[in-house]
């Protein structure tokens, strides 16, 4: 059930993250098409595009730490017996939480604190821009508790305990030079 959320959820992700990158290629190519042509552009074309990037980035992590795509190094985890790879697990997990921890807690504190401040062009309230790290901070700790949960249940397999996956690229098959 909760696998079935956080897939629809990473899947909205995964479609918002394409419309906020469609937006800023149109926001920025028409902004230089009008600049170098027209002598005027886009007023908030900069700052949109800014915005827009800076919630694409943490909106990626999220579907980055759900399908276990961050860069890791597995050099010694890999080659520890099932029970140290549980143990690795866990720890890894559990500091990850902590880090989500400081990452909410800074977005909080930054949200509040620029609740009435409103950015220099569109005017919307800066703690619009801040709340990304809340949402990811959240996001990525509920991912991180259902792993962990699926850890002491014994539900996880001894491939999913290592957290670094292989590329999943398949090589290129180049065709035979015709003769």
């Amino acid at each position: 059930m909760v696998k079935k959320i956080m897939d629809g959820y990473c899947w909205l992700l995964n479609q918002l993250t394409a419309i906020s990158l469609a937006i800023m290629v149109v926001l920025v190519f028409g902004n230089v098409v009008m600049r170098y042509g027209f002598n005027s552009g886009i007023t908030m074309s900069e700052e949109l595009s800014r915005w827009l990037f800076v919630w694409l980035t943490f909106m990626g992590a999220i579907v980055a730490m759900k399908d276990g795509a961050h860069l890791g190094s597995d050099t010694l985890v890999s080659r520890l017996p099932v029970a140290g790879k549980k143990v690795f697990l866990f720890i890894g997990h559990a500091l990850m939480l902590f880090v989500c921890w400081l990452l909410f807690k800074g977005s909080y504190e930054q949200s509040v604190i620029n609740w009435d401040t409103t950015s220099a062009v569109m005017e919307a309230s800066m703690a619009i821009f801040y709340g990304c790290g809340m949402v990811a901070a959240v996001s990525i700790a509920v991912i991180l508790l259902h792993k962990l949960w699926r850890l002491f249940t014994g539900d996880l397999s001894e491939n999913e305990l290592v957290g670094v996956r292989e590329s999943e690229e398949e090589p290129i098959d180049v065709p035979a030079p015709l003769k």
